[in-house]
């Protein structure tokens, strides 16, 4: 077995905390900035102005779908599952916690963030499919940063297990319970991140029209989070799957369709 005893908390100011998740965010939001930029000095037809405005966008909006994902798998969980409501934040009895602490997925993060620049896109008049198919491999380089921090803190975590590899949180500040050997599930998604992040560096140019690559980085991600999900702690959404398969899902029955109907390979591309 593995401990993990670092502690979450990274340093602290004043009576705030940082924790090594947050530093990890910002990490991974600014690789995704930094990805861009070098798309720009590789050729691409995107000014850095608009890159800046669209990542302010897509922060905005990616913590605003983010937060109303975590609030609306709260009001299902305390309806379908009331004895667990002691256990959760009563955002009915704490509204301002929905602005502050945690609270935040990857799928809200991404689909925000997403929904903001196509919205931005229509005033600035770029190609949304162009700009996604670019950001696309730098998405998922930045989730696997993002899961660093999620190894640290002691979030999204796994079920039980007894093989070798899997890990013991030890610092009372993990979110993790303690002393219970758990599948290291965020460090399976950081490997799969990587991998994807290698395949959609092979697949760029491959597929027409433009906005492909980024339907297939979100196909393999759905895919993989249905999956994985099996392996992760967590309160049944609906049809006893968690959001995140929930919304696997509902991707999937999206992505596949227009891949299948509307992509097309590419020779040499």
């Amino acid at each position: 077995m593995i401990e993990i005893g670092i502690n979450p908390v990274a340093f602290t100011i004043g009576s705030m905390s940082v924790r090594w998740y947050g530093i990890m965010v910002a990490l991974a939001v600014l690789a995704i900035v930094l990805w861009m930029l070098r798309e720009v000095k590789r050729g691409a037809t995107i000014s850095n102005d608009t890159i800046f405005t669209g990542a302010l966008v897509g922060i905005l909006s990616g913590v605003v779908i983010s937060k109303l994902l975590h609030v609306v798998d709260y009001i299902v969980i305390s309806k379908l599952h009331p004895e667990l409501v002691n256990h959760i934040v009563d955002y009915t009895q704490h509204p301002g916690q929905i602005l502050s602490g945690g609270g935040l997925t990857i799928y809200g993060a991404v689909l925000g963030a997403v929904l903001g620049i196509w919205v931005y896109s229509r005033f600035s008049h770029f190609k949304f499919g162009y700009v996604a198919d670019l950001l696309a491999p730098g998405v998922i380089l930045a989730q696997a940063i993002g899961r660093v921090g999620c190894t640290i803190n002691g979030c999204c975590y796994g079920v039980e297990t007894s093989l070798p590899w899997g890990v013991i949180y030890t610092h009372p500040a993990s979110f993790a319970p303690l002393g219970v050997a758990v599948h290291p599930t965020q460090v399976y998604e950081l490997i799969f991140c990587l991998i994807v992040f290698v395949v959609l560096l092979k697949l760029r140019g491959r597929f027409k029209p433009d906005g492909s690559l980024f339907l297939v980085y979100l196909s393999l991600y759905s895919l993989w989070r249905i999956g994985i999900d099996f392996l992760r702690e967590g309160t049944p959404f609906l049809l006893g799957f968690h959001q995140a398969q929930v919304i696997g899902i509902i991707v999937l029955a999206i992505t596949i369709p227009l891949l299948a109907y509307r992509t097309r390979w590419v020779q040499g591309g």
